[in-house]
């Protein structure tokens, strides 16, 4: 296959360290890996709220490509920029959507719905979409009304855990590991009322992730001193990998009570590390997560997370079992350059459908 020219545009700072950048970054590295070249085209970071100045530039940067480049556009991007944009550029655009922004939990209703309709005219420009997982493809099918033939899956790939490094002994009182943006989406709030319903219990919990909402975030420091778990949950914020690699070796159990993931790439991270988790059965989590490695609940069950929770800290042989389904998920998992396989796929049938 003969290389084509492309480009990827992303908002931001590429070493943000949640799900949707890294999924980006890795991206952006592995497609010269598979014989695709793409030039890195860096947006400023207001989207999906863009500033005057952060549609300008875009606009400047994106109408400077031509007819024989294939631009990668980010979901934050192509979901709220200015429907005229999309139509005025000469280049295909292939749309790396995560999940539809309008999806996004605790949006205002009005707000939500001008994503949607904003979303919805934008995938008439898109030559192609390339989406994590399965139930996002079937959700731009239904709701969007987006072609089949016009959507490619690519699951994320997954780094292995480094080897050869000194064992780290499991964390004692027992570590409850939550790794995950504080947002409201990621479902935080219900992790602490299922907690608060545990004291008797001997554990300790870290939940790792930077803020994205202050207001989510100051909620929740006051969620956990009203609930008297100030001495037990702590909010690191984001750490290095290092750190993060070493909380994963340390924990006993992974939960994350989530509203909604695309895909969800921290509960295969956490099938790396051979964890046991709870989570939710929302979006994608079911289609990627092992029935037999996860309890999964309705979201905003905070009893049902209670007692999940709770036979996992008391039932060592259940702990075992889970942990060891989980270990096996994690050694089917893809690699990054199966992902980067797709995309270039994607990239050169979004070029045929340029031309014809």
């Amino acid at each position: 296959m003969i290389p084509i020219n492309g480009a990827f545009a992303i908002p931001g700072d590429l070493n943000t360290r949640t799900g949707g950048y890294i999924y980006e970054r890795r991206m952006l590295e592995s497609l010269p890996q598979v014989g695709q070249p793409v030039q890195y085209i860096p947006l400023i970071s207001s989207f999906p709220d863009p500033t005057d100045a952060a549609i300008s530039d875009a606009a400047t940067r994106l109408r400077a490509l031509g007819p024989d480049t294939v631009l990668i556009l980010d979901g934050l991007v192509f979901g709220s920029i200015d429907t005229e944009v999309l139509a005025s550029l000469a280049c295909p655009v292939v749309a790396m959507l995560h999940h539809p922004l309008g999806l996004e939990a605790g949006l205002p209703p009005a707000r939500a719905a001008a994503l949607i309709a904003r979303e919805r005219d934008n995938l008439r420009h898109a030559a192609h979409v390339v989406v994590p997982s399965a139930h996002t493809r079937d959700i731009l099918i239904a709701q969007f009304g987006v072609p089949a033939d016009r959507i490619s899956v690519a699951p994320p790939g997954f780094d292995r855990p480094p080897t050869g490094v000194v064992q780290t002994p499991p964390a004692d009182p027992p570590l409850i590991l939550s790794v995950g943006l504080i947002c409201r989406r990621k479902g935080h709030d219900v992790l602490l009322d299922a907690l608060a319903r545990l004291r008797h219990l001997d554990w300790q919990a870290a939940i790792v992730g930077m803020t994205h909402d202050e207001g989510v975030y100051q909620a929740l420091l006051h969620q956990r001193a009203a609930l008297g778990l100030e001495g037990r949950v702590r909010f690191t914020g984001e750490v290095s990998a290092e750190t993060l690699d070493q909380l994963w070796r340390q924990a006993h159990v992974f939960a994350l009570a989530t509203r909604y993931e695309g895909y969800g790439m921290v509960l295969s991270e956490a099938q790396l590390y051979g964890l046991p988790m709870v989570s939710c059965a929302v979006g994608a989590v079911p289609q990627h997560v092992p029935s037999a490695a996860a309890a999964l609940t309705a979201p905003d069950d905070a009893p049902a997370f209670t007692d999940a929770l709770a036979r996992l800290l008391t039932d060592v042989d259940h702990r075992a079992g889970m942990a060891a389904a989980s270990r096996a998920g994690g050694q089917r998992l893809p690699h990054w350059y199966d992902a980067a396989c797709v995309m270039r796929d994607a990239m050169a049938l979004a070029r045929h459908a340029q031309q014809v």
